[in-house]
């Protein structure tokens, strides 16, 4: 795996790529471009990282698998690409945002544009096979993730975690809410927002007003 990470993460994660697990990892992600269509393009897997550096980050939002169908993953979390149909769980979260604060949703679900205003769109698995969903789990991304998740904590003040599901709650779980700001609520999947576990959550509006207490610009949804 190539790794072609922004230089403002790599000094905080080069320890985690020489680790044992990871070069692991990197041989399976190999093995499985190299024998199947996967996805995100590989130019595209650390695209969270590379589109939010490191000194910008201010929020961060957790997924848990690329979208695995044809041209929809482009490496950020609930992001897909130009031109592509907002599938539905990103249907929801921008109707959410025109019930929280009245934007109307955009023509593009591609979410490039939060990124480099500092928001990292985290996978917990950065890979996946095509329309096989959760097909590189538990192969060492996951691990990577928590390191990510854990560093962001310790060497970071006044970030803001969005954490939507039992998933990302759990993933989420040890960071350190006495520097942060932690907001939970269901999954914007229809299952879950149809259930009333979604909307009215008003996460981007209460996320925008803790930046702006702690005199840091809010995010243009």
């Amino acid at each position: 795996m190539n790794i072609k990470l922004d230089e403002s993460w790599k000094h905080h994660l080069n320890d985690e790529f020489e680790k044992p697990y990871f070069k692991e990892l990197s041989t399976f992600v190999k093995s499985e471009y190299a024998q199947y269509q996967c996805f995100p393009k590989g130019k595209d897997i650390f695209a969270a990282f590379d589109h939010c550096p490191f000194h910008r980050l201010k929020v961060v939002i957790i997924g848990q698998d690329p979208y695995h169908g044809e041209g929809q993953a482009n490496g950020l979390c609930f992001s897909v690409s130009d031109g592509i149909s907002h599938p539905p769980s990103l249907q929801n979260i921008f109707k959410e945002i025109k019930r929280d604060i009245g934007i109307a949703p955009p023509v593009s679900g591609n979410l490039e544009r939060w990124a480099k205003q500092g928001v990292l769109l985290l996978n917990a698995t950065l890979t996946v096979r095509a329309h096989e969903a959760g097909s590189h789990q538990k192969q060492g991304w996951e691990t990577f993730t928590n390191a990510v998740i854990q560093m962001i904590s310790e060497k970071k003040e006044n970030i803001v975690f969005l954490l939507w599901g039992g998933f990302a709650k759990k993933k989420g779980a040890k960071v350190d809410t006495n520097k942060h700001y932690v907001l939970t609520s269901g999954h914007p999947s229809p299952l879950s927002a149809n259930r009333g576990f979604w909307f009215d959550n008003k996460h981007f509006s209460r996320c925008n007003d803790y930046l702006v207490s702690k005199r840091i610009e809010g995010i243009r949804w």
